[in-house]
């Protein structure tokens, strides 16, 4: 049996994992003594969940990261841990072992109410005015270092590119500012933040990747709460002052703890996620020249002169580019797996599983599964065109998760794709050489191991 304790942080009641013994009926392999199939889960996820998903099914026991749990695997998996009617799983208690020291309090480390309140909080900084700041701020952005690729054609390793690109990005549109001289500093705590994610030692141990991450999560904190009572009396458009100035329902300003853990989530989501998705995205049309010709018809077609910024009304009018965007997201999601605990016992296809459990489900495999996407690891962005999507599970593409806890900025990320691609292919025309094919690291957040060779010419 599970057993039931309370946080001492906020008083929530969490459930112990239950012991080893209690999901022995569940099919799967134990793997290595203590490492279980860390190693290979973090290796080739997909080919791991694949292989064992043929043996055992689309359930099964694993042990992952010190702790043996349950995989629940394909859409009808993804639609009951996501959307979560029954509210049996905590989202705060899945995440707790891999972001607790680095990320302890963003959205996904709240559930229920504290998350519905502080969500509800949060969304005044994704409404229509300022969005409409933020993609200004994205335009001027992305189009001065698009004009710099342009102006130095050749091969580039276009990751590495685009992850300075994001942080700029996200510090003007977040922040309102350049980051300036910190810069160097912030961009390495970020990086070891993520890192700690899927560090295998989970302790803060002297000269481990944890410890590097907690260093980076001081540093953040600093950077943040120097920063919370300028944007309280200037007030602004950007994200960071949105949060400064955001109240609860009561009316009280969020605490400036609140501001500092929300920001620090946000701009990682911001800046390491779409600069996985927006690489992933640019390697796929590199390497299918048609599909690119498309949209740069598409951004032709909106009649827009030279370097003139996409107008926010015009978001709408780019959906050959959201469709693409859709697929490079549905082959490289962004969140290969995610992680939940359960609250109360509760059975799925056929299979009980004890409250404590820890449970994921993964885009990954779900994004592949060649029943519901045919050729799954061709580019092909028809798979989502409203005839396409008609007759799919709804949680057969779960990118930006599901439920109570889809993703706050999916909007801003999509603008922030087309506002790329408008200028990115106005301007210049991708390639790579014959042959090539990016390998990407998929944990914690997906990049291309080589820094993904691309070669960028004028258009």
């Amino acid at each position: 049996m599970a057993t039931l304790g309370a946080d001492a942080r906020n008083g929530q009641a969490i459930v112990r994992p239950p012991p080893g013994r209690a999901l022995a009926h569940i099919p799967g392999d134990d793997g290595w003594p203590i490492i279980g199939d860390t190693l290979e889960v973090l290796a080739d996820p997909k080919r791991y969940f694949e292989t064992r998903a043929a043996k055992h099914g689309l359930v099964m026991r694993a042990n992952v990261l010190g702790e043996t749990g349950v995989q629940l695997l394909g859409p009808e998996a993804n639609e009951l841990v996501l959307l979560d009617q029954q509210r049996l799983f905590s989202s705060q208690l899945g995440w707790a072992r891999f972001v607790d020291l680095v990320f302890p309090r963003g959205l996904v480390m709240m559930d229920f109410e504290e998350h519905r309140l502080q969500r509800r909080a949060l969304s005044v900084a994704f409404k229509a005015e300022p969005m409409r700041a933020y993609l200004s701020a994205l335009n001027a952005g992305i189009a001065a270092r698009v004009a710099q690729w342009r102006a130095t054609p050749g091969p580039m390793l276009f990751y590495p590119a685009m992850k300075q690109l994001t942080l700029d990005l996200a510090a003007t549109s977040f922040l309102g500012a350049s980051i300036g001289p910190e810069t160097d500093g912030v961009t390495a705590a970020f990086v070891d933040m993520v890192a700690a994610i899927v560090a295998p030692i989970r302790k803060p141990l002297p000269g481990t990747q944890m410890r590097r991450g907690v260093r980076g999560r001081a540093h953040i904190v600093a950077y943040f709460s120097r920063q919370i009572p300028i944007r309280r009396q200037s007030g602004g458009n950007d994200l960071f002052s949105q949060l400064c100035q955001a109240t609860t329902e009561d009316g009280a300003l969020l605490s400036a703890q609140a501001v500092v853990d929300h920001m620090s989530f946000l701009m990682m989501a911001a800046h390491d996620t779409l600069t996985s998705s927006l690489s992933a995205l640019v390697w796929l049309l590199a390497a299918n020249p048609d599909c690119q010709e498309r949209l740069r018809g598409e951004v032709a077609g909106l009649g827009l002169n030279p370097g003139e910024p996409l107008p926010f009304d015009r978001l709408d009018d780019m959906k050959l580019t959201e469709m693409a965007f859709k697929e490079a997201l549905r082959i490289i999601p962004p969140a290969p797996a995610v992680p939940r605990r359960a609250l109360r016992d509760f059975a799925f296809l056929g299979h009980r599983i004890p409250a404590g459990t820890s449970v994921a489900v993964h885009p990954l495999f779900t994004h592949h599964m060649p029943d519901i996407w045919p050729e799954p690891d061709r580019f092909d962005p028809r798979r989502f065109s409203d005839a396409a999507q008609a007759g799919r599970h709804r949680f057969a593409f779960v990118p930006f998760g599901g439920g109570a806890h889809m993703c706050l900025g999916l909007n801003f990320a999509y603008m922030q794709a087309k506002c790329f691609v408008r200028h990115l292919l106005s301007n210049l025309v991708v390639s790579v050489m014959p042959g090539y094919a990016a390998h990407w690291k998929m944990w914690p957040i997906p990049q291309p191991k080589d820094g993904l060779r691309v070669t960028v010419a004028p258009a």
